[in-house]
């Protein structure tokens, strides 16, 4: 009887073969998969005592990817929705495995069925105007770093640019002329450009005079000249955020990362009245759903609905101490 192939051997067909050759995934699936098997493999290593060469694909059935995730949960503390969305790229390897192995149909119908995390969707973080002039002002523009810093912190929320967006820009990716935008690559490969404020126009066209570095054409580059790392952009956000916390206190109340001024971007153009369909265009959204989100978040456009509307002839009570017995029972 011919054996199955391993797991190892399976995985990388569906690496080579569905997600660069057929679907042609941007890097940055290919790397969120990766590293979803990474931490899978390590543990199965784990579990199955051997190396993950020589996993059998029998191996990786849905208790031990359940057994997997409830691991990434309970011991590195990971969300529900991260959880999610390791199993998203476990399932699509699971769907690419049934059609190369369709006799374990069984045990792949197992493991496709593991359901979803349930999660309480937090509300969006934005920064206000106040807080993103305090934000700007921080970074020392009389350094090489500091008019970086400025100049990229600007694009991300003027743009409202993922992060992986802003750090592959490139010097010819950006257009000063009548006109004036940036070209970005988001997910899917859906390419969009996206308008710069005058403001913006004239920091990018200052900081397109300092000498490259390296022999990169990156817009925002590292000491070094290469590309700033996620890592490395989280780092500026933080240190620039820490100083900008002492001249607004607001911020003292708030945690940035560099997506909370893609959401800040977007509550921007709610706020001006924009719709969230051209919102949705703006920021490259796949559908106009995910937009809606902003909605919920923008308290000010709430109170706004709430002015429109004719109040209710609501009359105050006075208070009257109920009975003993029967305020106890309420207070259970």
């Amino acid at each position: 009887m011919k054996s199955t192939p391993g797991f190892a051997t399976l995985l990388q067909r569906f690496f080579t073969k569905r997600l660069m050759q057929q679907r042609q995934a941007s890097s940055h699936t290919i790397s969120s998969y990766r590293d979803t098997f990474r931490l899978l493999l390590q543990f199965a290593r784990k579990r199955l005592h051997k190396s993950p060469g020589h996993i059998k694909f029998e191996g990786i059935d849905a208790p031990l990817i359940a057994a997997f995730l409830d691991d990434l949960q309970n011991r590195r503390g990971i969300s529900a929705r991260s959880r999610n969305i390791r199993l998203a790229a476990i399932r699509s390897f699971f769907n690419f495995a049934a059609l190369e192995m369709p006799a374990l149909s069984a045990q792949i119908q197992r493991v496709l069925a593991i359901p979803t995390k349930r999660y309480t969707r937090a509300e969006v973080s934005f920064l206000t105007h106040p807080e993103v002039e305090a934000l700007l002002a921080t970074p020392n523009q009389k350094t090489w770093s500091g008019r970086r810093d400025h100049a990229l912190l600007l694009v991300t929320v003027q743009t409202g640019a993922r992060l992986s967006e802003v750090t592959a820009l490139k010097r010819q990716d950006v257009s000063l002329g009548a006109g004036a935008h940036i070209h970005v690559v988001g997910k899917g490969r859906k390419e969009r450009c996206t308008p710069l404020t005058k403001q913006t126009t004239a920091v990018l066209k200052s900081w397109l005079q300092e000498p490259a570095r390296g022999n990169s054409d990156v817009l925002f580059p590292n000491a070094r000249g290469g590309r700033l790392s996620a890592d490395g952009m989280q780092y500026i956000l933080a240190k620039q955020f820490a100083v900008a916390r002492q001249a607004c206190p607001s911020l003292k109340r708030k945690r940035v990362t560099p997506h909370v001024l893609r959401h800040t971007a977007a509550m921007a153009l709610l706020q001006a009245g924009v719709d969230t369909s051209l919102i949705a265009l703006w920021l490259g959204h796949e559908s106009v759903e995910t937009t809606q989100i902003y909605l919920n978040a923008s308290l000010a456009l709430k109170e706004k609905i709430l002015a429109k509307t004719a109040p209710y002839g609501g009359q105050p009570g006075s208070y009257r101490p109920d009975d003993r017995l029967l305020a106890f029972l309420n207070s259970l």
